[in-house]
């Protein structure tokens, strides 16, 4: 379908395009196998100017938004979802400093990031605060001209390979959410420290580390906007960054789709390829109808968020719910075509369903993301009134 792309879009589209299919989709399975972190094609996408779509071009980047994002995200994800949550992560830890950096604090990290040069990563889940991050025991006590953090934050992508960290900790405990605060962070910083890298049931080519603080200091000036914001700017962050997770899923499930579609056509039985199969025809159209209707939406809440619209919530949980649901279906029905081929990892299929998964779980589960539309919806009928 015709999404009214710019020049700009079909660019990074066109160019996404090619580097998952020449650098990206030859090595997935060896990545995903051996769980290793995809450095060599973060340097390709840093070389072709994707880390810095949505970035400012006077901070380094080609001017874009979260569409940009999106389109590149989607298509990297088509090949590999691991490796394209690899790239996409770097901006869930730089869109805190985009959204509420001050000018200092984007001239100093916005180029870096925008070049590649660095990625970044996000932490605000621990243990015991996943979709309740109220409940985060992480704890950053002010000292003269420097902030001390103290304790761990567990699952972050990007943990232990990014060199800019945005941590999300509570300044002030006995406010609850309202106590919390969010700091940059530096790789090298001392006490900063890397626990277990975890092993995934997908998106294996991603690293998930432990990140443990132990009297780290961090210069005061390191905080984003001011005490107490913590949680403000991590919800505004997911706002934007959710249509992206939206995205990777409607890149698995259209790679997905593909190899189903091609299979179909190579697969005898009875005589005739599968495709021939009313039952396998309609599986496929099912699942490129629900493909394009998630793309649809995942486009309008990025146009959306880029409109510079205010209320951004209920869109975002919505592409993020809709696309993960749908890519999981997809993948599910895409591993049946292929029968018990497709249980097997010599064929690519199954990696696709298992990259799927994630998607209905990281940046707020699909059942907080239901709880977040639903009461939008109450609100706005409220405000009807």
């Amino acid at each position: 379908m015709d999404y009214q792309l710019n020049d700009q879009q079909i660019m990074i589209r066109d160019l996404a395009r090619k580097i998952a299919q020449e650098k990206i989709k030859p090595k997935a399975a060896e990545y995903d196998e051996k769980e290793e972190f995809p450095w060599d094609v973060m340097k390709v996408l840093a070389e072709s100017d994707l880390f810095g779509v949505y970035i400012e071009e006077k901070y380094g980047g080609t001017g874009g938004g979260v569409l940009d994002l999106a389109i590149a995200t989607e298509e990297l994800s088509c090949a590999c979802g691991g490796i394209a949550v690899s790239f996409a992560a770097s901006a869930l830890g730089t869109y805190p400093i985009i959204l509420f950096g001050n000018e200092e604090q984007k001239k100093k990290y916005l180029p870096d990031l925008a070049s590649g040069k660095k990625i970044a990563a996000f932490a605000i889940t621990e243990a015991q605060a996943g979709s309740d991050a109220s409940n985060m025991q992480t704890t950053a006590r002010k000292e003269g001209d420097f902030y001390v953090l103290n304790g761990t934050k567990q699952w972050i992508t990007n943990g232990g390979e990014a060199q800019i960290y945005i941590v999300i900790a509570m300044t002030n405990k006995a406010k609850g959410a309202r106590g919390a605060s969010a700091f940059i962070v530096e790789k090298d910083t001392p006490g900063f420290t890397f626990g277990k890298k975890e092993k995934k049931l997908g998106i294996r080519a991603s690293t998930t580390r432990e990140l443990i603080f132990t009297d780290c200091k961090i210069p005061k000036e390191n905080i984003i906007s001011r005490e107490g914001m913590g949680f403000i700017v991590a919800m505004k962050t997911f706002d934007s960054s959710r249509p992206g997770v939206a995205a990777q899923a409607v890149g698995i499930a259209q790679g997905a789709l593909d190899l189903a579609v091609e299979y179909a056509r190579q697969r005898i039985q009875f005589g005739k390829p599968i495709s021939s199969f009313q039952g396998i025809q309609f599986m496929l159209a099912d699942m490129a109808t629900e493909i394009e209707a998630a793309r649809s939406l995942v486009y309008a809440a990025c146009r959306h968020v880029d409109s510079g619209a205010k209320n951004l919530a209920k869109e975002s949980s919505m592409a993020k719910l809709f696309a993960s649901d749908v890519c999981m279906k997809v993948t599910t029905n895409c591993v049946q075509i292929f029968g018990g081929y497709g249980y097997m990892r010599d064929y690519p299929i199954e990696k696709f369903m298992r990259d799927a998964k994630i998607t209905q779980i990281y940046e707020g589960t699909n059942q907080i993301q239901r709880d977040i539309i639903a009461r939008h919806l109450i609100r706005e009928s409220l405000a009807k009134k």
